[in-house]
């Protein structure tokens, strides 16, 4: 099916017209689901449109919006875009001082917020932010005693809508129709791992063309899927696939009640279309393996023969290896005593469509969703690109990201890629890159002779399926001359439910690999609490010695797959989470490697100079705000002690099984 070439507004229009009674969200709210045909989207979105137009929100400027996946988050969108204006959204736990940077930008004139916390962020900044004119808020919980000329309820900007459109029923009509496809739809800032973050500009071709290079590929995507909108849309993924892929095939878009209960209503509406980021389906992962640290042993054993059995048939069929007779015979069984359990469990019973995009993630973690019956693909792309490869067919290989995707016929050219001598993949055609919001220079510097340079090393299986590699600038030499790439081996070692985050060090001034690691307190705690181990904190519990050899014992079973120079020689478990508030990770969860490596200079240096602890003194920000210090002793190891990989081997027995089955 190709996707008709409309702005976002046309396509709504379009299908209210067409099918006015259809479902087209369902939101839980308050403990009750509440349906939305197309009908009740449009109208919604009709009145807080014209509502802006009252207002003086002219086409051409931008609206910015921020809050949790909630229907007035998406309305608010289209609305925007519906009177030619174009939209920033934001990720809801932006500190007020990121949220003014990404206003004044965009040059955002109206800011849409959710509620109280948001709108002390919006007036926080509205005297440092002169093009701000005013704040809209969805959510009046809490703000009885708010008083201020610049804010606005979002259902008193669709009265003054509503009362627009009964004076002239065809204005919003028309308005749509003005809209064009090259028209500015979004502006989607980019993480910002090295420096600001820039705003990428998103058209309405670019999104049309996306979503077509996703469902012509996918031929399990069918129209009426349920669909669970999670990811934030202040990611690129998020506007094609729920905002534009839930009007264009459709899809009925799921809002679930909160970011705590996501799990909880994704097994309550056993969704059938799923795309989570590889942190996310980490977790899940982590989730499954870490509920059989709980079980008894005849549970464990069981489990770990019914993943056995999955794996056996379904990667291996998966990877176009035969199953044995043995447990192609045995898989009904494994699937009722096992396999289905497991995906009821998580909620993934009806699931037909999974994909994982936005960074790289272990095969390993795809091998366990496949083992349990859950068809999970990964997708490529870029923000400034859009999506390029992605797993197709039945059968892939799981070390790619897949084969290369098709263009709309009507974004432009047909996609063409090829690699620079670095090893940078090139690519052009289709909608191709429109540039950086006001940064021209920057813009340049993506371009070269026509192709647009995405910054990432790659390479190509003997199939011709793609293979990242690292970013070309994150590819880091040893003294000795010898490359690794820091990427490939740090999702390889998130693949234990024991580490959340992992950085991996080493430059030409180094003679070996070491890892700095954030374990996962949730699981670690868990595991700790089992063998009576006895923690105050994260500090304390991170560098208990049992925990060491737990970890060690992680880095050895990864360093047996990798050459001997890309090996993990000495580690370190952080003393504290790392956090985003702190400038740590980006909101998407990206190390911020720069950052890190200045932060914790110290601790790197005594590392190397094989010292058995360091003294560190770090400044934190407390939930409430309040800053301080964190003073730690924090214990540097060996990551080849015999000894203590011996004793790790017996104090992690219990869910060593579990990944075997993946090897």
């Amino acid at each position: 099916m190709t996707v008709p070439m409309r702005t976002l507004p046309q396509h709504l229009l379009a299908r209210a017209k067409a099918e006015p009674s259809r479902i087209a969200e369902r939101h839980k709210y308050r403990g009750i689901w509440r349906e939305y045909t197309f009908d009740e989207v449009l109208r919604n979105v009709r009145d807080f449109a014209l509502g802006l137009r009252a207002a003086g929100v002219q086409r051409g400027e931008t609206v910015a919006i921020i809050g949790e996946n909630e229907p007035e988050h998406f309305w608010a969108e289209y609305a925007a875009q519906a009177i030619g204006a174009k939209v920033v959204s934001m990720y809801p736990d932006l500190t007020a001082d990121e949220v003014q940077y990404l206003v004044d930008d965009s040059e955002a004139v109206y800011l849409v917020a959710q509620d109280q916390e948001q709108v002390d962020k919006g007036l926080a900044i509205l005297p440092r932010s002169p093009r701000l004119r005013a704040i809209v808020y969805w959510d009046a919980t809490g703000m009885w005693s708010y008083r201020h000329d610049a804010l606005r309820s979002f259902t008193a900007v669709q009265d003054v809508g509503r009362a627009a459109h009964d004076n002239d029923a065809q204005a919003f009509e028309r308005l749509v129709d003005d809209g064009g496809v090259d028209d500015i739809a979004v502006l989607s800032y980019t993480s910002g791992t090295t420096g600001k973050p820039k705003g990428v500009i998103l058209t309405h071709r670019y999104l049309n063309d996306s979503v077509h290079r996703l469902t012509s590929s996918l031929g399990d995507l069918a129209p009426g899927m349920e669909y669970l909108t999670y990811i934030a849309p202040a990611w690129a993924t998020e506007q094609m696939m729920g905002l534009t892929l839930g009007l264009t095939l459709p899809l009925v878009v799921n809002f679930p009640e909160g970011p705590e209960q996501v799990l909880e209503n994704i097994r309550e509406l056993a969704v059938e279309v799923m795309v989570f980021a590889p942190r996310q389906w980490e977790s899940l992962a982590a989730t499954l393996q870490a509920r059989m640290l709980d079980a008894g042993a005849w549970r464990r054993r069981i489990y770990e023969w019914g993943l056995r059995t999955g794996h056996q048939v379904h990667v291996n069929t998966l990877e176009g290896r035969p199953a044995p007779a043995g447990a192609r015979a045995l898989l009904p069984l494994a699937e009722a005593l096992v396999l289905r359990p497991l995906r009821d469990q998580l909620g993934l019973t009806r699931l037909k469509v999974a994909m994982c995009g936005g960074s790289t993630m272990a095969p390993d973690v795809f091998r366990l969703f496949h083992a349990i019956g859950v068809p999970l693909r990964n997708f490529y792309g870029a923000t400034e690109f859009g999506l390029m490869t992605a797993h197709q067919g039945e059968r892939y290989d799981l070390e790619t990201v897949g084969q290369w995707l098709q263009a709309h016929p009507e974004a432009g050219p047909r996609l063409e890629w090829r690699i620079a001598e670095d090893g940078e993949l090139l690519v052009r055609g289709g909608s191709f890159f429109q540039g950086y919001w006001r940064r021209e220079d920057k813009t340049a510097e993506r371009l070269l002779d026509g192709w647009y340079r995405t910054g990432d090393a790659v390479s190509t299986s003997r199939q011709g399926e793609l293979v990242f590699l690292e970013r070309v600038d994150d590819m880091r030499k040893l003294r000795s001359g010898e490359s690794f790439p820091p990427q490939f081996i740090e999702t390889r070692l998130r693949f234990s439910p024991f580490i959340k985050d992992i950085m991996i060090l080493g430059d030409e001034r180094r003679d070996y690999i070491g890892a700095l690691i954030n374990i996962d307190m949730g699981v670690v705690s868990r595991w700790a609490e089992e063998r009576n181990i006895g923690f105050s904190t994260f500090a304390d519990l991170s560098q208990k010695d049992e925990v060491a050899k737990l970890i060690r014992r992680e880095i050895a079973r990864v360093n047996l797959f990798l050459p001997e120079h890309s090996r993990v020689h000495r580690f370190a478990n952080f003393p504290k989470e790392l956090d985003p508030d702190e400038g740590e990770l980006t909101r998407t969860r990206k190390l911020r490697r720069e950052f890190l490596e200045e932060r914790y200079a110290a601790l790197i240096e005594g590392l190397y100079e094989g010292r058995p602890e360091v003294r560190i003194e770090i400044p934190v920000t407390y939930q409430d705000g309040r800053k301080g210090r964190l003073a730690a002793t924090v214990r540097l190891h060996d990551a080849d002690d015999r000894a203590g990989g011996q004793a790790a081997d017996q104090a992690g027995r219990g869910h060593g099984a579990q990944r075997g089955v993946t090897c």
